[in-house]
This record gives C-alpha cells, structure tokens and sequence, in this order.
C-alpha cells in the first residue's frame, strides 16, 4: 500500500497580499516528514466562503489527509468552520467542548465571553475538538468519505503545539501496518540535476517503482533522496542504492546522517584524518575558500593560514610570484597559479594548497580569456596539479562554483581519485595564448 496524499490548505487575505509570510506550511511538512509523509499538494486562498468551499469539497475528494490552516478566529473573515460544513453538509452548531474552552480562555484573562469569541464555538456538527492549550481557537477534525480533515489556527505556535502533540501521533496511529516509510538522502557535487537524470535512465533504466527519487537542488551540493513506502521497497533499497552509488562515482560525497554536512567540512574530517593541513591562496574568489573552512568549528586543526592576493604587486610582495610572469602568461595563468601555490605553501608550511586565479566580471575579459576565466591549481610542492575552466556565471555565482570546485579537488586529491569530474569535462578551457604551439587545438567549453 502506498504512503497516504497529504494536502495542505493554507487561508487568509493576509497571505494573499504578502502581507504574512507563509511559514506555517514549511512546518507542517517538517513534521509530516518524521512519519515518513510528503505534501503532494498544497493550495493559498484568500477568505472568500465559495472558493474555500470549492476548494475543501476538492481537495477532500484527491486526498487521504487534509490539514486546512487559518480562518478559526473570532472575525468575520475567519470562515473556515462555516465553509467546511458547506463541503461537508453538516449543519453548525455550538460545540460544548469548544465552549468550555473558551470560557476558561476568557476567565483565566480576567475577559468577557463575547458573541465574537462565541462564533469560536460554532463548529461542524460531529467534528472531534483539538485541545489548543494557548489560544482562543480550538481546532476541530472530520472524517469525510475517505479523507481526514484537520482544521488548526494559523498562529504558528498554536499551530506547532496541535501538530506534534495530538495531529502528528493521531496520523501516525492510522497508517497502514505494511507502510515502512524509509529515507536515504545523498549528498552529491559536480553533476546537475538534468546531467544526473540522464545518467540514471541510460545506466539504470529499470529503476524500481517501489523506490523514490527525489532530487533537491542546492548551492554546492545537491541532494538525492531515496524513499520507500513498502517492506518490499526497503528490501529492494540497498541493491538500488549500490546500483546508484556507481553512477555518482566520485560525485558522491556522503550519506546524509544527521544534518547535511558543507563540503569545506567533508574536506576538513579527511585532512584532520590524514594530519594534513591546507592553504589557500586566492585572487578572484576573495578569501572565500577560507572563509568557507574557517566556518567550520576545530578547522584550526587543518587550516592555520590563508592568502588573498588581489593585485599582481600583492601576489609577488606576499606570495613571491615572479614579476615577470605576470607580463609573459598574465595573472590569470597556469604559471601564476602554480607560483601562487608554491609560495603559499613555503610561507605556510602546509602540506597541501589551493590557489586560483580568474576573470569573475563582468568586466575584465578577453577573446583569449573571456569572463568566467579561472586558472586552479592545487596539491603539495612536489605534486602540484592544475586546471582552466570556463564559468559563465554572473559574479557571485562564479566565485561560489570556483570556491566550491576548490573544495572538491583537494577532497579528490586526498582521495586519490583519478576519476575526472563532470564538470571539468563540461568546462574545461584552454585559452589560445596557454597553447605552446599556437596551431595545435585547444580544449573549449562543451555545452
């Protein structure tokens, strides 16, 4: 039996104008996920009685679970307990349990019982009380046909309360016994999510319906998530998961267990590992290889000093790159990459380092060298590799992917990988000017 359709209907004009921004429903499907359930659809209305009554009457027909959101207050526009008994055909009336509610609410306060506060009592014939042990707003819940129906407040705390002490085990009491709801996220760098998709159906096309994927996209990693729903897709997950590990290859960073890790953290456990420590010599990224690692609690361990070298003068006074590369290859060159790294490394006496140089734009480039332009080189004084690529991105998205490739290299060096990455395949750049024999041909982007 597959996992229940969840549906969440979030209401109030407030969220419609931009007025409130909606958080409630991130929190729901939080929650939601600790039982293994994901929103399939989630709908924004505004407070208007026929369209929340088309909307509840539809989505109570397309779903297993339904959470509506807002609309229990005392106001006018609060209208969500006189739409649900139109969808549902059930007639209003004061309900003796909300009302106690409510009279405790206002005593407590030393406040009036009210006819406003009173339309806070007036619910769907039949429906079950949510206790809401800070508000005024009980919540209440329906069975519909097949489907659960849980009305709650739009004030999030309230919210939180009603989820995690009386919705979320109420759900959880009602899955199916067979359910085994298992997730195995992924945490992989240098393959798209398109580049990835199309890898999968070529190597595996006869992926099992009885597992999940999902990709989430992120700034560097991306994340892949493996669900199973059924005793038979958790049997079938390890073989998968194995099967899916060789695609990645050395694009697989980890398995996410606990909280996702950052990559300069991945790097900084294999050099604390290994009792290597690192350098960094930067120009067009700015110090943000470092600043990436110094994030990083206990990266003193691995990471004593870093170099930004903006202006060529400053690469020669701190980093002793020779004057006259700078006229023979340019700063942005394989050369001065290399110098860069070396002299980094004599004036830290690190072990390992990672030195770039590029054109992040938008000006500054050439035919030669256009922007985008970024010379790497990386790995110890008597192992010192190097790479151009091609970054077309505006300025800071290029100086995060750089910084982010940085990362990955040192963690393949330390790895050993020989491996080539996919996006060294994609954007490796060979400027004209780098070619010794100017006739030969050189490496292009391939798009």
């Amino acid at each position: 039996m597959s996992a229940p359709k969840v549906q969440l209907l979030l209401t109030g004009n407030e969220l419609m104008t931009g007025d409130i921004v909606d958080s409630n429903s991130a929190m729901m499907a939080q929650l939601l996920k600790v039982l293994g359930l994901e929103v399939n659809r989630k709908v924004t209305i505004a407070d208007n009685l026929a369209l929340l009554v088309s909307e509840i009457t539809y989505m109570a027909s397309t779903s297993d679970i339904l959470i509506i959101n807002g609309g229990l207050g005392p106001t006018v526009d609060d209208l969500t307990a006189q739409a649900l008994s139109l969808a549902i055909g059930e007639e209003l009336s004061q309900h003796p349990q909300a009302l106690a509610h409510l009279t405790l609410w206002c005593q407590q306060r030393g406040t009036e019982l009210n006819a406003p506060n009173l339309k806070q009592a007036i619910l769907p014939a039949g429906c079950q009380i949510i206790a809401n042990r800070s508000g005024s707003a009980v919540g209440f819940s329906v069975r519909y046909k097949e489907c659960d129906i849980y009305c709650t407040p739009g004030v999030p705390h309230e919210l939180k309360n009603m989820l995690r002490e009386q919705i979320v085990p109420a759900i959880a009491e009602k899955l199916p016994s067979n359910l085994t709801t298992d997730v195995t996220r992924l945490q992989v760098f240098g393959l798209g999510e398109s580049s990835l998709q199309k890898a999968i159906n070529e190597q595996l096309p006869n992926w099992p319906a009885e597992i999940e994927l999902g990709f989430r996209a992120g700034m560097p990693l991306l994340e892949i998530k493996l669900t199973t729903n059924t005793k038979q897709g958790l049997a079938l997950k390890p073989l998968w998961q194995q099967k899916l590990a060789k695609v990645l290859g050395e694009h697989l960073i980890a398995e996410i267990q606990g909280r996702p890790k950052p990559l300069a953290e991945h790097l900084l456990n294999q050099l604390q590992q290994q009792s290597v420590k690192v350098t960094t010599a930067e120009s067009c990224t700015g110090g943000l290889i470092a600043s990436k690692l110094t994030e990083i609690s206990g990266s003193s361990l691995s990471f004593e000093a870093g170099y930004v070298t903006y202006s060529n003068e400053i690469k020669t006074a701190m980093l002793d790159v020779p004057a006259s590369l700078f006229e023979q290859d340019g700063a942005v060159s394989e050369a001065v990459v290399i110098a860069m790294a070396k002299g980094a490394l004599l004036k830290s006496k690190a072990d390992l380092a990672i030195a770039v140089s590029g054109i992040a734009g938008p000006n500054g480039g050439s035919e030669d060298k256009p922007v985008g332009t970024v010379w790497l080189a990386w790995g110890s004084i008597d192992n010192i590799k190097t790479q151009c690529l091609l970054l077309p991105y505006n300025r800071h998205q290029f100086q995060q992917f750089v910084a982010a490739i940085g990362l990955d290299l040192l963690r393949r060096y330390l790895q050993k990988v020989t491996a080539t990455p996919n996006y060294v395949i994609e954007r490796a750049f060979l400027p004209l000017s780098a070619v010794k024999d100017k006739g030969q041909s050189f490496n292009k982007v391939i798009n």
